[in-house]
């Protein structure tokens, strides 16, 4: 019988957990940058 071996398998996952996060901090930026960017103004302003 055929075994096969999963050895590229753990990078595949780390590559896509990667690619998740990035895409999730790309959208979080998109959403929120501006706003955050203000609030960083705002604070160095009135410090």
């Amino acid at each position: 019988m055929y075994h096969w071996a999963p050895r590229g398998q753990g990078l595949v996952e780390y590559a896509l957990i990667i690619l998740l996060v990035g895409v999730v901090v790309i959208v979080l930026v998109a959403l929120f940058g501006t706003a955050v960017g203000n609030m960083f103004s705002t604070v160095l302003n009135n410090f």
